[in-house]
């Protein structure tokens, strides 16, 4: 039985959670919001964190009813994510190490993804879309390893819609994605967009670039008229959010469609914050079930990025005889997710 920490802050939002032997008995986070039309910077994203930290962790142990004695390992998120939100987690992680005299790991951000969503719905061994904020990727289990089949070439899926969220002035609370959603139930006409799946691989650059312009088409001198009354007028911005959603999600339905025909399985697993989606989760499932599959996501409680899916795989890690050196505790913005050995599975 392992009772495992996780810290998780590589974006804009910072997690502390708790796990024993499975169990889940805390999960607490905050977001940093900005206002509409704003991104998040890294500093100004650290010093949130810096700010909310030390509160969560005793949130964190006050929820579970434990104290630090009884925890056997403290896990953060080593990468990737952004460098000064990552340096908040794993600098209170080291201190907590050195301070309860707990042994310490940093956990790969993805992985965490995995396993807590392998964990709460009980899939064996599906074919995962891992979409997010800052990834984008189709990965299939193999050999000890995540192995990716296919991946964004340029920006992820969740930045792509928090990019044209901002374009929108939509707020940022609770996020740019869930607005776009909401307004995207209200669209009702299809406006055709760049489709570009390149074999596994998809873009969505040019597709935001496509959508910017016709959301407000001034965005383009090269396109503008010589007076303002001869401007093409701005599409419906509901209309644009519903075809945006279409587009950009039978992309990745395509994709993860055909890792699952080269793999020969029956199981799709969706994790990340943009997992969270109702409407990719209804395009993945349908065509899940003309393929004789079925499809497994979760809610935003275990789909966001949360310390709780750290401490889960930093207890799995842990069982199987995985151990950290303190000189090793550093973080890394760029850790790819086939860079890890599983040892934890035996399949």
């Amino acid at each position: 039985m392992v009772c495992s920490l996780g810290i998780e802050g590589s974006a804009n939002k910072i997690g502390v959670g708790i796990i024993r032997d499975g169990e889940v008995l805390a999960n607490v986070r905050r977001t940093y919001i900005t206002p509409p039309g704003e991104g998040f910077l890294p500093n100004a994203t650290a010093k949130h964190h810096r700010e909310v930290i030390l509160t969560l962790i005793q949130e964190s142990l006050k929820e579970a009813k434990i104290k630090p004695a009884d925890l056997d390992v403290i896990c953060y998120t080593k990468g990737p994510g952004m460098a000064p939100p990552l340096l908040v987690g794993a600098i209170v992680a080291r201190t907590l190490s050195l301070l309860w005299e707990k042994p310490l790991l940093g956990v790969n951000h993805c992985i965490g993804h995995i396993e807590m969503g392998r964990h709460i719905t009980g899939a064996q061994n599906p074919i995962i879309l891992y979409v997010s904020g800052g990834n984008t990727q189709v990965i299939a289990y193999s050999n000890k390893r995540y192995r990716i089949f296919g991946e964004t070439i340029d920006i992820a899926v969740g930045n792509c819609l928090d990019r044209f969220a901002r374009i929108l002035k939509l707020p940022n609370d609770p996020s740019p994605g869930y607005n776009i959603e909401q307004m995207a139930k209200d669209g009702s006409s299809y406006i055709k967009l760049p489709y570009v799946v390149k074999g596994m691989d998809v873009s969505f650059s040019g597709i935001l670039s496509h959508i910017e312009e016709l959301a407000d088409p001034t965005k383009n001198p090269n396109k503008r008229k010589k007076t303002q009354e001869a401007e093409t007028p701005a599409a419906k911005a509901a209309d644009l959010c519903f075809s945006l959603q279409e587009t950009i999600f039978a992309m990745l339905v395509e994709i993860t469609e055909r890792a699952m025909a080269h793999c020969g399985s029956n199981e799709v697993l969706i994790v990340g914050g943009v997992g969270c989606n109702e409407r990719l989760q209804k395009m993945m499932q349908i065509m899940c079930e003309e393929r004789g599959g079925k499809l497994f996501a979760t809610d935003e409680r275990y789909c966001i990025d949360n310390g709780l899916m750290i401490a889960h795989a930093g207890a799995e890690m842990f069982k199987s005889g995985t151990r950290m050196p303190f000189e090793e505790s550093f973080v890394t913005q760029r850790y790819r997710t086939d860079e890890v050995l599983v040892t934890w599975r035996d399949d």
